[in-house]
């Protein structure tokens, strides 16, 4: 959640940020998905269904393929 605010992202992915700096290292920690969004690129987390399904569930779900 911290990087995706520091990098001027909501919780969709979506960039609301106001800064050409904030656009130009957003590959650093995500890649560009369809329709202009943002996706991680790179999580870790422990694979079991109910971690996953937290994650999921939680307020960065919709940031996940």
């Amino acid at each position: 959640q911290n990087i995706s605010g520091e990098h001027g992202l909501d919780s969709n992915g979506v960039y609301n940020g106001t800064s050409e700096l904030q656009l130009e290292r957003m590959s650093v920690y995500f890649n560009e998905a369809s329709g202009n969004k943002f996706v991680p690129r790179a999580v870790l987390v422990d694979l079991e269904p109910g971690t996953m399904d937290a994650v999921r569930a939680g307020p960065f779900g919709q940031l996940f393929r």
